[in-house]
This record gives C-alpha cells, sequence and structure tokens, in this order.
C-alpha cells in the first residue's frame, strides 16, 4: 500500500522530488503545498497553501526545497511524519544509514558504512564513500564527490562538481563553491571556493 504524502515545496527542486518518488513508486503524492506558488500548478498538482496542512502528527510529508536553512525552519515547523525518497538508480550500501526526510536522487551512490542525517539531500550522480557522516539539512548537488570519512556539518551545502578528499571535515552551515576541491578542514559559517579551496567571507549561524 502507497503512502499518502504530502510534498513541501513547487518550485524546481520540488520537480525533481516528485519525478523520484514516482519513480519510486512507493508514495501517493496526496497534495503540493508552497505559499509562494499557491494556486499554480506543479506537474499536474495544484499547489495548495502550506498553512493549510501539516496540522496532523500522522500526516507523510518531505521537504522538497533546496535551501538547506529553509528545509530546516519547515521540519522544525510543520508537524509530520517525514518520508525519504530514493531513486532507482542510486545505489546505496546496505551498511550505510539513511535519515528520515532526506532525498537521494538518480545515479547517486552512497557507500558503505556512510551516515546520512534527516533531510540531506544527495543530488544527481553525487557521490558519497565509505565512511563518510553526512549530518542533517545537508545539500549535495550534482556531481559532487565525496572521499571516504568525510564529515560534512549541518546545514552545508556543497556546490556541483565539488570534491572533497578524504579525512575533511567541513563544518557547519558551510557554502562549498561550485567546482571547488578541498583538501584541508573548512571551518563552520564560511563560503569556500577555488582549487584548493578556501574560506573568502565568513557569515552568521543559520
Amino acid at each position: 500500500m502507497k503512502t499518502k504524502t504530502i510534498v513541501i515545496g513547487a518550485g524546481g527542486h520540488a520537480k525533481v522530488v516528485i519525478d523520484c518518488m514516482e519513480q519510486e513508486g512507493k508514495h501517493l503524492i496526496e497534495v503540493v503545498v508552497d505559499d509562494n506558488f499557491e494556486n499554480r500548478f506543479c506537474y499536474n498538482f495544484k499547489v495548495e497553501n502550506k498553512a493549510l496542512f501539516g496540522k496532523n502528527s500522522t500526516d507523510f510529508a518531505i521537504i522538497a526545497i533546496g535551501n538547506c536553512a529553509t528545509r530546516k525552519r519547515i521540519a522544525q515547523e510543520f508537524k509530520a511524519n517525514f518520508i525519504t525518497t530514493i531513486h532507482p538508480s542510486a545505489i546505496i550500501s546496505k551498511y550505510a544509514q539513511i535519515g528520515e526526510g532526506s532525498q537521494i536522487f538518480a545515479g547517486a551512490i552512497v557507500n558503505a558504512s556512510a551516515v546520512v542525517g534527516n533531510h540531506v539531500i544527495i543530488n544527481t550522480a553525487a557521490v558519497v564513500e565509505h565512511d563518510c557522516v553526512i549530518e542533517d539539512f545537508v545539500h549535495l548537488s550534482p556531481n559532487c564527490c565525496l572521499g571516504g570519512e568525510v564529515r560534512i556539518g549541518s546545514g552545508t551545502h556543497v556546490g556541483i562538481g565539488a570534491t572533497i578528499i578524504q579525512g575533511v571535515n567541513v563544518g557547519k552551515n558551510v557554502v562549498i563553491g561550485a567546482g571547488a576541491v578541498v583538501i584541508s578542514d573548512i571551518p563552520d559559517n564560511c563560503t569556500a571556493v577555488g582549487i584548493p579551496a578556501k574560506p573568502i567571507k565568513y557569515h552568521h549561524a543559520k
């Protein structure tokens, strides 16, 4: 029996989430909600006001929004059982752990003994190698690659095509620029870019 699920978000990322859910075939999309897109359509789903849903803790939902801070805020305010969706073409080790609300898209790889937290996005063709720890609300963009034993702090966004070599720790609420190569630890609350990646600015914790 398929689980009736509320999809929170109706932008471009939500389209990928919906496609992933339909490919997986485990969940029946009950409604798509998003205050910014109310009364429009996302595929064939009319978008409803988010405030009307999520009041019942027995509801099932997924947060289909790419921004890490927004995903965290909604997870804290929305009462629901959050489902995980994994594209059939993703490769997930039986020894990996995947948290609730996470989304793993086409061609992604999560290898042995990796631990993926809650509400994490592992985007198209991203690679998470053995023994990595990905904390809550992280977004790994398409084609990024994490070597073994990498740790990514909560709320961090790793840009498209970025590479993080084995054993590196990336802090919380960090932005790693597209195409960056991270060869040493990155502190919390910064943006790091380049080859090798270095912090170029710091910001407040989200």
